[in-house]
């Protein structure tokens, strides 16, 4: 995966790696927002997921796992870093360091998962997507947590939720404005 590191990547490889990058953080607001179309769209229709728990068709995983998120945590955030790629002409491997918070329900516990995606990515008609994903764990834990949403300092903030609830929704079907 290394191999070219440090020389400068064409401008066609910087496209690509955006494509990319657009969709894996596609996927982590699918997943935050409880968006299982989103989702389906950051895979192909032959694709497969291994999370573990779920190894099987991607599109399947993607109704499956929003209703999981949904029925054990009241939200998620989804933060990804340290992404390396390694553009095989049609074909990207992919290592992305995932971050991964999980407020339980009631607020008082927070579930923080550590790791990484291993995203075997695929170009087809000039449109990326995921062909496979294994998900590696590095660490989870769950800590106590104290909850200042509806505090005075963030009271009047606006909040996150899953599906419209999220303020992003009317966001977007403004055209943009708050």
């Amino acid at each position: 995966m290394t191999t070219k590191a440090g020389n400068p990547p064409s401008p066609v490889e910087i496209s690509d790696r955006q494509a990319i990058a657009d969709i894996l953080h596609l996927h982590c607001r699918g997943l935050d927002r409880a968006d299982s179309a989103a989702l389906q769209s950051c895979y192909w229709p032959d694709a497969e997921v291994d999370y573990g728990n779920y190894v099987g068709p991607a599109l399947d995983f993607a109704g499956l796992v929003v209703a999981a998120l949904k029925d054990n945590y009241e939200l998620t955030r989804h933060a990804l870093s340290n992404m390396l790629v390694d553009l095989q002409a049609s074909r990207a491997h992919c290592e992305t360091y995932v971050k991964a918070d999980h407020l339980l329900p009631g607020a008082a516990l927070e579930m923080c998962f550590g790791g990484r995606y291993l995203d075997l990515l695929e170009k087809r008609d000039g449109q990326w997507r995921i062909l496979h994903r294994r998900v590696v764990m590095d660490w989870a834990k769950t800590r106590e947590m104290e909850d200042l949403r509806d505090t005075e300092a963030f009271a009047e903030m606006a909040k996150g939720g899953h599906d419209s609830a999220d303020p992003l929704h009317n966001f977007l079907g403004n055209g943009g404005t708050p």
